[in-house]
């Protein structure tokens, strides 16, 4: 699971440019990407789970987000189901009301959507757009390829990422061999 965040945090660095001036690694892009992932602990004690990068759930509630944030009146929980559910591959009835509620706590607790006040509307907040769009940019566009590349049997041509990936796995072996761990 370590090297799998690590690859995140990576892709989340190349998705915004790289570090910024004067930032050190593992600076703001480190912790937006911590801030969104990592468990929070509410005021009253209870743990809201945080938001795992790459989970097709997740990644269809951030894009779902991009398109409430057009919407001026904001949004509900069915309006967030119906709009997910094709994203998952699935229709509205199965995905129940108690899990978006699930969802939607998880996004208000980490400030990525707002309560309207006396309704039961959702709006997108500033931060909410800039990690959406972030974790989807590198999801779609890094992530996804990268790992394309690295597990097609026959890529259609060789890749820096590839041969990477292989001289990883070629030193991880040797390393396990080295320690009596190899099958």
């Amino acid at each position: 699971m370590l090297l799998a965040e690590a690859a995140a945090v990576a892709c989340l660095d190349q998705a915004t440019g790289g570090v910024g001036a004067g930032e050190e690694l593992g600076g703001g892009q480190l912790k937006a990407f911590t801030a969104l992932t990592a468990p929070i602990i509410a005021p009253a004690g209870t743990r809201i789970p945080g938001l795992r990068f790459g989970d097709p759930r997740v990644h269809a509630l951030l894009q779902a987000l991009l398109i409430h944030r057009l919407l001026p009146r904001g949004f509900t929980n069915r309006e967030l189901r119906t709009l997910i559910a094709p994203l998952l591959g699935t229709s509205p009835e199965d995905i129940t009301a108690g899990k978006m509620t699930y969802d939607l706590r998880r996004l208000r607790e980490h400030g990525l959507i707002a309560r309207i006040p006396h309704t039961r509307r959702y709006q997108v907040t500033d931060t909410g757009l800039h990690d959406a769009l972030r974790f989807t940019h590198a999801h779609d566009h890094l992530l996804r390829p990268g790992l394309a590349q690295t597990a097609d049997p026959s890529p259609p041509a060789p890749s820096r990422l590839r041969a990477a990936a292989r001289a990883y796995q070629a030193a991880y072996d040797d390393l396990a061999r080295q320690a009596h761990l190899a099958a």
